[in-house]
């Protein structure tokens, strides 16, 4: 056990201690513990045990408050490091309950912060990477007098520069800027997702008129001629059919059937 959970330990006894809390709790947990797997009101010692326990998962979530993440999320989680822990905890090996307890509980709540307050998700050797960059730029700042390389914070952690370049990279994704953040320094209102681009039509157009070329040979010169007419030179049906010298019917045919092999010579270009 470590000098921090012995302290830590010992200022939630003497809290609990002064409420007047320990005894119950203790009480409870001991008979849950003495009671057999099988007895019809282990359900009910395991609620009234939990709920007695609770303070201490309380106090542990608040160490971790103020850190970006909602109070209920962080009393959510120590609660289900307690409920691990008495689920877990085993009187006849000596330890106390705490002492127990609490490392259970600050390892979910690390867990927490660990796997699901990061906005893009990275591989684990990343997460533990990045935390290990700031607690070494930390260190050779206050030895070295200035703010450290990449090549002194490789060299303190025994990795390669490219491993903590990889780090910092991987830290980014920690937390997602909103694209309503100003950016600049401009007159009017600029946003950082005013910098993002977008898909731009006149690429699709550009890309339709190249396939569509190939396509356009494939049509015998009548068909080519009263497409034209029809959707360059926006003449009606009718209108085509006088120019052309056909019927109307003639010509809605004529046009049916272009679309047609237009379309299924697209197809097999697509497929």
């Amino acid at each position: 056990m470590t000098t921090t959970t012995v302290v830590l330990r010992g200022t939630i006894s003497d809290r609990v201690t002064d409420a007047g809390y320990t005894s119950t709790a203790t009480e409870l947990l001991t008979a849950l513990t003495t009671m057999p797997l099988d007895h019809p009101g282990r359900a009910r010692a395991r609620e009234r045990a939990i709920e007695a326990w609770l303070p201490l998962a309380r106090h542990l979530s608040r160490r971790y408050t103020g850190r970006g993440e909602p109070t209920d999320d962080l009393l959510q989680t120590a609660s289900l490091g307690l409920i691990k822990a008495i689920d877990r905890f085993e009187p006849e090996r000596g330890i106390d309950f705490p002492g127990f307890a609490i490392p259970t509980i600050v390892g979910e709540l690390k867990r927490h912060f660990r796997d699901r307050t990061w906005s893009v998700r990275v591989p684990r050797r990343l997460q533990e990477l990045r935390m290990a960059i700031a607690t070494a730029n930390a260190t050779l700042m206050h030895t070295m007098g200035r703010s450290p390389t990449v090549t002194d914070i490789a060299a303190h952690l025994g990795v390669s520069e490219d491993d903590v370049l990889d780090g910092l990279e991987g830290a980014r994704a920690y937390r997602a800027a909103s694209l309503s953040t100003p950016v600049g320094d401009y007159d009017g209102v600029m946003e950082l997702g005013d910098l993002i681009g977008g898909v731009d039509p006149d690429f699709e157009v550009v890309e339709n008129r190249l396939a569509l070329g190939p396509a356009l040979r494939r049509l015998n010169q009548r068909e080519r001629r009263v497409l034209t007419l029809r959707f360059y030179g926006n003449l009606t049906q009718t209108q085509i059919a006088e120019q052309v010298g056909i019927s109307q019917m003639h010509v809605s045919r004529l046009i049916a059937r272009a679309l047609a092999t237009l379309r299924r010579n697209l197809d097999d270009r697509d497929a």
